[in-house]
């Protein structure tokens, strides 16, 4: 984690020395250990603290391809990093870095920034931990996308090596401008402009990332307003979409363990206030008008999570929130347990440190529902200006932009909270540790193939049961 009183050159010692122990080419290896516990164990393991009911929709959304698949399988890849050699420089990981888990977002200052955006398995642990889950994650998608080879190699190389000198500059900076340092909108805009006059490639790119960026601006609580609730009976409820929205009235009599939520959750907002950033908070001119769970992701399908509709001046001024179950991190079992005892408070703790700018509703809370059972839930906004990249869609350029993007984006929240002096200096300025990183991307992707056909003949012999979303 962040220094302590070792001089600047004592750290760059560190980092350099790091490389006997751990060489930068060993990050390139991967090979399955002979006592490997198979895809379909770890899943049905996690599957035992989930809403049964909610399991299959887990398991069909991951079953559409081996990129879905890999978003539902940190834990699989957790266990898969334990026994690699570890450099030993810790940061504050994500723990759930694949490129879906990027994008953009509204700052309370109204500024549009590009961050990490989900924080459910974070943890402090080695910077290479989260390096590798997200070159990998590029080598999959541009599998999926046909990309050639040399594409793909290129592609996660550029993760990599943006990864690294962020992180060279993040060292190099003055304390302040490396803790602020952020991505925003304009930023991104100006690196397209750059990109395409040097690549001398058409305006698609552009097209397409301003596209990302406008889209952002209209995804607010207005936007879900119109979209999730609908006037009832005098009322404002939200609408019934089973499985994937249900509201709470419709799962009193259901046999779920949600007979009580609703007075859970009402017990949650109002002492949840105490874990916001300000003294002085907008949540106290909210009203709770209605809830409802709500299917969300695909690692974290299954889990607990809300949709609650507040309202504030009248039923034009509404406010959404998430209350998400927060479960044990799937590092903990290889990295030891939080110091936090509510993992809703890790996960929180964890995005604050991370992020370059956070959600002022941002906080958590643990509370006992009527079946006894106690549950971490952290709570943020449901949606403020949030976009993110169209995977199934994205060109090799605009494939190329967006891994720098990441690589960059995860050097800086690394930077925040771990020693950036150390983990650059055992990056160095060469691009060997770029180059082990694009083939250990390659050969665990292979990894993720046979495990995506073993996990596909479980649900075909029906050892494991899949319902797709329609």
């Amino acid at each position: 984690m962040p220094a302590g009183h070792e001089t600047r050159d004592e750290r760059v010692e560190t980092g350099r020395a790091t490389r006997a122990a751990v060489p930068r080419s060993a990050h390139a290896e991967w090979t399955a250990s002979t006592d490997r516990i198979g895809p379909v164990a770890i899943l049905e393991a996690q599957a035992a603290s989930r809403v049964p009911e909610l399991v299959p929709v887990r398991h069909g959304r991951m079953a559409v391809s081996p990129f879905a698949f890999y978003r539902g399988a940190a834990a699989i890849m957790a266990a898969d990093l334990a026994p690699l050699p570890r450099t030993g420089l810790i940061v504050q990981l994500c723990g759930d870095a694949h490129l879906s888990n990027f994008g953009v977002f509204g700052t309370p200052e109204r500024q549009l920034v590009f961050d990490v955006n989900d924080f459910d398995e974070t943890l402090p642990g080695p910077f290479e931990w989260d390096v590798k889950r997200l070159v990998a994650s590029f080598e999959i998608a541009g599998r999926a996308r046909g990309f050639r080879g040399s594409d793909r190699r290129a592609i996660t190389h550029a993760v990599a090596r943006r990864y690294r000198e962020q992180m060279r500059r993040s060292a190099a900076a003055r304390v302040l401008d490396a803790w602020y340092d952020h991505l925003d909108a304009d930023r991104i805009r100006e690196l397209v402009r750059v990109e395409r006059a040097e690549a001398r490639a058409g305006s698609q790119q552009l097209r397409s990332t301003e596209a990302i960026i406008e889209k952002a601006h209209t995804r607010d609580d207005i936007r879900s307003l119109a979209k999730l609730a609908r006037v009832v009976d005098g009322r404002l409820r939200i609408v019934a979409d089973p499985p994937l929205i249900v509201p709470v009235e419709d799962l009193v009599d259901a046999d779920s363990g949600f007979a009580d939520d609703e007075r859970t959750m009402r017990a949650l907002l109002a002492s949840y206030r105490a874990t916001l950033p300000r003294e002085r908070h907008p949540i106290t001119e909210f009203e709770y008008v209605h809830l409802a769970r709500k299917v969300v992701g695909v690692g974290s399908v299954g889990t607990r999570a809300w949709i609650i509709l507040l309202r504030g001046r009248d039923d034009h001024d509404p406010l959404f929130l998430q209350a998400k179950e927060a479960q044990a991190s799937v590092l903990e079992a290889h990295l030891g347990a939080s110091e936090y005892q509510s993992h809703a408070e890790r996960v929180v703790r964890g995005q604050r440190a991370m992020q370059a700018a956070g959600d002022i509703f941002l906080g958590w809370q643990r509370v006992a529902a009527d079946d006894g059972v106690e549950r971490d839930f952290m709570v943020r906004r449901l949606a403020d200006w949030k976009g993110s990249i169209d995977t199934e869609h994205a060109t090799v350029q605009g494939a190329l932009l967006y891994a720098r993007l990441c690589g960059e984006t995860l050097a800086r929240a690394h930077a925040r909270t771990g020693d950036r002096v150390e983990i650059a200096s055992y990056l160095g300025r060469s691009d060997r540790f770029d180059r082990a990183m694009s083939r250990f991307a390659t050969r665990y992707a292979d990894q993720n193939d046979r495990d995506y056909a073993t996990f596909i003949r479980a649900i075909d012999r029906g050892g494991i049961r899949a319902i797709r979303d329609a």
